[in-house]
């Protein structure tokens, strides 16, 4: 019986790792999607391929040698801050590179079932009666990225309805871990810990704003939300993925000082903070539960211990 093939998008990123991990666990045929070969893969066997998600050229090439049986869309720029400063570029690979990917899966007349990955960035602000959001909310994105994610859901549901694709649509509410690079929160201030232990920086964090509360997850959680989405969900239907709860941002930063037996000073840094920030977002992951079981397992304090162990591994080998 031959394995059921999937192609991971952006593969050689955070997800992407983890993600491949738990498809090859469960016996399926990886082929991934990557920018370029600088960084290696893991796991030697992936069928790897590499190219420009913007270019149909490129997508059509490596879509016709894979004839994948699942897309999983993880190719993104997921950086909210990043998206601030270059918002060209965040629409440009969030927007235009699937718009790319859909138009040559109905080129190709494939039958691949779909994973678009969106945010709960897509939700904006929410009123404290709204929470915790389910699907029904209407989107307000408020930010370069959360706009990207939002128009790459409607082009998503427009091939659905057009075309009658099968898409699937998870909203990714906040998701870390071992890994992660820095310019998220969590790495952001584990790789600092670790460096004040080791002695590379001085016992002060420089921080942005403490008081925003959001739904953390652990990837690991959430690659199989990914799966389960697929493999139990209904084309055409959002789905949010996360904890359920808000989280302090102020808690992470505390559980993490709690896991150093350092003293550090913490410093507000203006400059940190961003031009719109919203004070408290989290999802209900009913539905998800209703159609497919998943729910997630992994505490926050175990995700933050194996994170802060992660970088004090990484400033070790760079010593």
């Amino acid at each position: 019986m031959m394995k059921s093939r999937v192609l991971i998008t952006g593969i050689k990123g955070f997800t992407g790792n983890y993600l491949s991990s738990y498809l090859q666990e469960k016996d399926y045929e990886v082929w991934g999607l990557g920018r370029n070969e600088l960084s290696a893969l893991p796991h030697s066997s992936v069928c790897m391929h590499y190219a420009d998600i913007c270019s149909p050229e490129e997508i059509t090439k490596v879509l016709e040698e894979c004839q994948p049986d699942v897309i999983y869309h993880l190719a993104a720029q997921s950086s909210v801050g990043l998206s601030w400063e270059k918002p060209a570029l965040t629409m440009k690979v969030n927007l235009e590179g699937t718009i790319n990917l859909l138009e040559t899966v109905r080129k190709l007349q494939l039958s691949s079932r779909i994973l678009l990955i969106g945010s709960g960035e897509e939700y904006g602000p929410v009123e404290s009666l709204e929470l915790p959001i389910n699907e029904e909310k209407s989107p307000n994105p408020q930010n370069p990225y959360s706009l990207s994610k939002y128009f790459q859901t409607l082009v998503g549901m427009q091939y659905f309805h057009s075309y009658g694709m099968n898409i699937f649509f998870a909203r990714a509410f906040n998701h870390t871990g071992p890994g992660q690079t820095r310019g998220f929160v969590v790495p952001d201030f584990a790789s600092q810990v670790a460096a004040i232990e080791a002695g590379l920086q001085e016992a002060v964090i420089n921080v942005g704003n403490l008081s925003a509360q959001r739904d953390f997850s652990d990837v690991r959680d959430v690659v199989q939300a990914y799966w389960q989405i697929v493999e139990q969900g209904k084309p055409g239907t959002i789905y949010n993925v996360g904890s359920g709860r808000a989280i302090p941002i102020q808690t992470i930063l505390d559980q993490l000082l709690l896991l150093s037996s350092k003293s550090i000073k913490i410093e507000i840094d203006t400059k940190k903070f961003r031009p719109v920030d919203v004070p408290i977002i989290y999802a209900s992951i009913s539905k998800l539960y209703e159609e497919t079981g998943w729910q997630p397992y992994i505490e926050l304090q175990d995700t933050l211990k194996d994170t802060l162990e992660y970088w004090r591994n990484e400033i070790k080998r760079g010593l």
